[in-house]
């Protein structure tokens, strides 16, 4: 499904690609349909975890809701990032333990400033994934997710066009989504190198 060894090939040379037409346009449909259907099991997302987590609505106005993998296309979506996981620990040794993604909805005005998903040596996010479920996605809708490289000047944006994916080292890229003036859906995911029992304290 997935171009597993370009993207492979992509965060080894420059840490980051940007894929089109990423996924079976049926799935892309698909999983657009879970985020219209479910649109009520969203909930504002704040920062932190545990005990850390607070709304921020100065840093962040978007709503979420976690992916269980509860539908058939969620399921599709979560056997492509564990053949993904797989590729990635065999040719390029990151050692990722499992794949965690959450639906995001970001209302007329939303934004998530800029921030980064890593910080070396705190934490056990390896690799960041952005996936958009935007038909018919104008420039004048706002909305981009703008990429800052490792000396955190400007590196390029990207328009969350649908079907569009884009993959980064989590540590490498300082980002940020840019005030939308449309509904805005996209899936966000993460690759980690910790278990879920250990975070759960099992």
């Amino acid at each position: 499904m997935l171009a597993n060894q370009s993207i492979i090939n992509a965060l080894a040379t420059q840490g980051y690609c940007v894929i089109d037409q990423a996924l079976e346009p049926s799935l892309a449909q698909a999983l657009w349909q879970v985020a219209f259907d479910f649109q009520n099991d969203f909930s504002r997302a704040g920062i932190g975890r545990g005990d850390d987590h607070q709304l921020a609505s100065n840093i962040r106005r978007d709503e979420i809701s976690w992916i269980q993998g509860d539908t058939q296309a969620t399921r599709q979506l979560m056997q492509a990032m564990q053949a993904l996981q797989s590729d990635l620990n065999k040719y390029a040794y990151l050692g990722l333990k499992r794949f965690e993604a959450h639906y995001a909805h970001y209302p007329p005005g939303g934004f998530y400033k800029k921030h980064l998903d890593a910080f070396r040596g705190q934490s056990n996010r390896v690799v960041t994934l952005v996936y958009y479920l935007n038909p018919n996605w104008q420039p004048e809708h706002g909305g981009c997710l703008r990429l800052y490289d490792e000396t955190d000047q400007f590196l390029l944006d990207i328009e969350p066009t649908f079907n569009r994916l884009v993959i980064f080292m989590s540590e490498e890229f300082p980002h940020e989504v840019l005030p939308t003036h449309q509904d805005r859906y996209s899936i966000a995911g993460w690759f980690r190198t910790d278990q879920l029992d250990a975070l759960l304290g099992q």
